[in-house]
């Protein structure tokens, strides 16, 4: 593994490192406290091309690589994780999902306006029923004789899904078949039969907007299946490897954040007539929480330079989403504890970080799940 960056990565992540603390970083904490969807902001990111880093030209994406979009991620969570979360979504899940399994004409209807930031794109796989347990699914879409599917039932935990104006989304065609009988479908919000329910109420990324939706006799066309049917499973699975390397970034922002605002308060805040930072139990603090920090970053890498090669990357990214995850809910605990009260305190932006970073540990699969994957691929045991 080549540890250089290419002046195209550099250029990208210095664009949205501008992006990010001159537009995002002040309004953080607006976001943060009304839950309001920034809209005016993704459409900025859209328009630098960070709605659709890995999206060719010619389908209005920046065209660039799984590197260029950790470290764009990075610095996008480091100002704000639910930014990051509408930025991950859009690019590994959905931009991801119509690209490698969609019809050229697909391609052509959905992804440009997505990756333009035009239109708000969303994934939709959980269900109140189903977390973790995808093949559990309730969604039901059933093939009529013309090719079209009637879908019925219920997503929950959709980020995006207030404002989506394009779903992916998953639902079983065939019950009795279990993995096997899911199907992947491109949902156009604008047509009957869909409804969204109230927004939740979120511990973190409070801005990313997640809501319950509901599908009521809503008629999918047959140009708007992904992929064969019953091959959703297999579509899912494989761009939720993707979709990990995403969170894994987001994960490494929310950390850097919290270890940045750490080495800048222990150099600066005074007790018993020095610098905290010259404590040793604050020095090992700040130790442990590089040592993380790195670690989670070059993992992280390691898994999107394998996909980029196109090599086998599954194992390595539940590895960086793991790491990563942990790494963040950590660190972030640790720079509440550094800062004392104030960390505790809605003035200073620790006890942000600190409920931003614990959902990365939950979402595109648990930290159970991971390990899970990994023992599994490891092992070859099942």
């Amino acid at each position: 593994m080549d540890f250089s960056y290419t002046e195209e990565q550099l250029v990208l992540q210095d664009v949205a490192r501008r992006i990010a603390q001159e537009r995002i970083a002040p309004s953080a904490e607006h976001h943060d406290h009304t839950g309001e969807y920034p809209l005016e902001n993704i459409r900025l990111l859209g328009e630098n091309g960070l709605m659709g880093i890995q999206v060719p030209g010619e389908y209005g994406g920046a065209g660039m690589d799984t590197v260029a979009s950790v470290l764009a991620i990075v610095e996008i969570a480091a100002a704000d994780a639910a930014h990051a979360t509408i930025v991950s979504v859009n690019n590994s899940l959905v931009c991801n999902s119509i690209l490698r399994y969609g019809t050229e004409e697909q391609k052509q209807r959905y992804v440009g306006a997505i990756a333009s930031g035009q239109a708000i794109g969303a994934f939709a796989l959980t269900e109140p029923q189903s977390g973790s347990d995808a093949t559990a699914m309730r969604c039901r879409a059933i093939r009529q004789a013309d090719g079209s599917y009637v879908v019925n039932g219920k997503k929950s935990w959709i980020t995006s899904g207030p404002v989506a104006r394009y779903i992916v989304l998953f639902a079983m065609s065939e019950p009795e078949k279990g993995s096997r009988g899911i199907t992947a479908l491109v949902i156009d919000t604008d047509k009957p039969g869909f409804h969204r329910g109230k927004a939740e109420p979120k511990l973190g990324i409070r801005a990313s907007a997640t809501c319950e939706i509901e599908f009521t006799d809503f008629v999918v066309a047959p140009d708007e299946v992904l992929g064969a049917h019953g091959e959703g499973f297999r579509i899912a699975m494989s761009v939720l490897d993707a979709g990990r390397i995403g969170i894994a970034s987001q994960a490494i922002g929310i950390a850097r954040a919290a270890y940045e605002a750490s080495l800048a308060y222990v150099r600066e805040r005074q007790a018993f007539g020095a610098p905290i930072g010259s404590f040793q139990m604050i020095q090992s603090k700040i130790a442990d929480m590089k040592c993380r920090l790195d670690a989670a970053l070059m993992l992280t890498l390691r898994a999107a330079w394998l996909k980029d090669q196109g090599r086998p990357f599954s194992t390595e990214a539940a590895v960086a989403k793991l790491t990563a995850s942990e790494a963040a809910m950590w660190i972030s605990h640790q720079a509440v504890q550094i800062h004392g009260g104030m960390g505790y305190s809605k003035e200073m932006p620790l006890e942000r970080y600190f409920r931003d970073a614990k959902i990365t540990e939950i979402y595109e699969g648990t930290s159970e799940i991971q390990r899970l994957v990994i023992a599994r691929n490891e092992t070859g045991v099942r």
